[in-house]
Protein backbone atom coordinates (compact mmCIF):
# COMPACT_ATOMS: atom_id res chain seq x y z
CA UNK A 1 0.00 0.00 0.00
CA UNK A 2 1.49 3.48 -0.80
CA UNK A 3 0.75 6.31 1.35
CA UNK A 4 1.09 9.96 -0.23
CA UNK A 5 2.50 12.28 2.29
CA UNK A 6 3.08 15.93 1.95
CA UNK A 7 6.06 17.04 4.31
CA UNK A 8 4.51 20.79 4.38
CA UNK A 9 1.61 19.31 6.42
CA UNK A 10 0.75 17.99 10.20
CA UNK A 11 -1.43 15.19 11.05
CA UNK A 12 -3.62 14.31 13.46
CA UNK A 13 -3.93 10.63 14.57
CA UNK A 14 -7.14 10.64 13.26
CA UNK A 15 -5.88 10.57 10.25
CA UNK A 16 -6.64 14.79 9.38
CA UNK A 17 -3.87 16.39 7.68
CA UNK A 18 -3.76 20.74 8.37
CA UNK A 19 -1.69 23.17 6.11
CA UNK A 20 -0.48 26.74 7.07
CA UNK A 21 -1.58 28.85 4.25
CA UNK A 22 -0.37 31.75 3.77
CA UNK A 23 -2.68 34.14 4.55
CA UNK A 24 -2.82 33.21 7.83
CA UNK A 25 -5.28 30.53 7.44
CA UNK A 26 -5.35 26.64 7.45
CA UNK A 27 -6.65 24.21 5.16
CA UNK A 28 -8.13 20.83 6.70
CA UNK A 29 -8.41 17.68 4.85
CA UNK A 30 -8.15 14.00 5.30
CA UNK A 31 -5.25 11.88 4.41
CA UNK A 32 -4.56 9.36 2.24
CA UNK A 33 -4.59 6.34 4.39
CA UNK A 34 -7.79 8.00 5.64
CA UNK A 35 -9.27 8.08 2.10
CA UNK A 36 -7.60 4.32 1.48
CA UNK A 37 -9.66 3.34 4.77
CA UNK A 38 -13.20 4.38 3.69
CA UNK A 39 -13.07 3.12 0.29
CA UNK A 40 -14.83 4.97 -2.68
CA UNK A 41 -16.26 8.60 -1.40
CA UNK A 42 -19.89 9.31 -2.84
CA UNK A 43 -21.60 12.29 -0.31
CA UNK A 44 -19.46 14.73 1.87
CA UNK A 45 -21.30 16.87 4.51
CA UNK A 46 -19.46 19.94 5.08
CA UNK A 47 -20.06 23.11 7.34
CA UNK A 48 -21.17 26.73 6.19
CA UNK A 49 -18.77 29.55 5.17
CA UNK A 50 -19.02 31.39 8.76
CA UNK A 51 -19.50 28.69 10.97
CA UNK A 52 -17.76 28.17 14.20
CA UNK A 53 -15.62 24.98 15.09
CA UNK A 54 -14.94 23.87 18.28
CA UNK A 55 -11.96 21.60 18.83
CA UNK A 56 -12.52 17.81 19.10
CA UNK A 57 -16.19 18.14 17.89
CA UNK A 58 -17.48 16.63 14.74
CA UNK A 59 -17.91 19.92 12.29
CA UNK A 60 -18.44 17.03 8.65
CA UNK A 61 -19.40 13.84 7.80
CA UNK A 62 -18.02 12.10 4.54
CA UNK A 63 -19.78 8.97 3.60
CA UNK A 64 -18.45 6.30 1.60
CA UNK A 65 -19.57 2.51 0.06
CA UNK A 66 -18.24 1.52 3.36
CA UNK A 67 -19.26 3.89 6.06
CA UNK A 68 -19.85 7.63 6.94
CA UNK A 69 -17.27 8.85 8.75
CA UNK A 70 -17.39 12.16 11.32
CA UNK A 71 -14.51 15.02 10.70
CA UNK A 72 -13.08 16.62 13.52
CA UNK A 73 -10.02 18.34 14.62
CA UNK A 74 -8.00 19.68 17.62
CA UNK A 75 -8.16 23.23 16.82
CA UNK A 76 -10.85 26.20 17.46
CA UNK A 77 -11.82 27.98 14.17
CA UNK A 78 -13.93 30.14 11.93
CA UNK A 79 -14.71 28.41 8.36
CA UNK A 80 -13.33 30.62 6.02
CA UNK A 81 -13.82 28.65 2.93
CA UNK A 82 -15.55 25.48 2.09
CA UNK A 83 -14.50 23.02 -1.00
CA UNK A 84 -17.99 23.26 -3.01
CA UNK A 85 -16.47 21.30 -5.81
CA UNK A 86 -17.12 18.05 -3.37
CA UNK A 87 -20.42 18.55 -3.60
CA UNK A 88 -20.73 17.59 -7.30
CA UNK A 89 -17.39 15.74 -7.51
CA UNK A 90 -16.96 13.88 -3.66
CA UNK A 91 -14.66 11.90 -5.28
CA UNK A 92 -11.65 14.15 -5.02
CA UNK A 93 -10.84 13.09 -1.72
CA UNK A 94 -10.10 9.85 -3.08
CA UNK A 95 -8.18 10.83 -6.38
CA UNK A 96 -6.56 14.09 -4.43
CA UNK A 97 -6.99 13.74 -0.37
CA UNK A 98 -3.59 15.93 -0.42
CA UNK A 99 -4.83 18.55 -2.77
CA UNK A 100 -7.78 19.11 -4.40
CA UNK A 101 -9.97 17.09 -2.05
CA UNK A 102 -9.64 19.72 1.07
CA UNK A 103 -12.56 20.53 3.01
CA UNK A 104 -12.24 23.61 4.85
CA UNK A 105 -10.29 26.09 5.37
CA UNK A 106 -10.14 27.85 8.77
CA UNK A 107 -9.18 31.12 10.47
CA UNK A 108 -8.03 30.07 13.97
CA UNK A 109 -6.60 32.10 16.96
CA UNK A 110 -5.31 28.65 18.41
CA UNK A 111 -2.35 28.22 16.50
CA UNK A 112 -0.11 26.83 19.41
CA UNK A 113 -2.45 23.91 18.63
CA UNK A 114 -0.49 22.82 15.40
CA UNK A 115 2.77 22.42 17.30
CA UNK A 116 0.90 19.93 19.17
CA UNK A 117 0.32 18.15 15.59
CA UNK A 118 2.53 15.06 14.24
CA UNK A 119 5.10 16.22 11.68
CA UNK A 120 5.22 14.14 8.50
CA UNK A 121 8.19 11.43 10.24
CA UNK A 122 5.93 11.18 13.48
CA UNK A 123 3.36 10.34 10.73
CA UNK A 124 4.69 8.05 8.98
CA UNK A 125 5.94 5.80 12.06
CA UNK A 126 2.13 5.95 13.66
CA UNK A 127 1.21 4.63 10.23
CA UNK A 128 4.06 1.55 10.49
CA UNK A 129 2.51 0.28 13.54
CA UNK A 130 -0.51 -0.23 12.02
CA UNK A 131 0.36 -2.79 9.76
Amino acid sequence: MSIFIMSDLKFTREHKWLRSNADGGITVGITDYAQQQLGDVIYVELPAQGDHIDADKDFAVIESVKTASDISIPLNGTVTGVNSRLDDEPELINDSPLDEGWLVRIETVDRDGLAELLDEDAYTAMLETLG
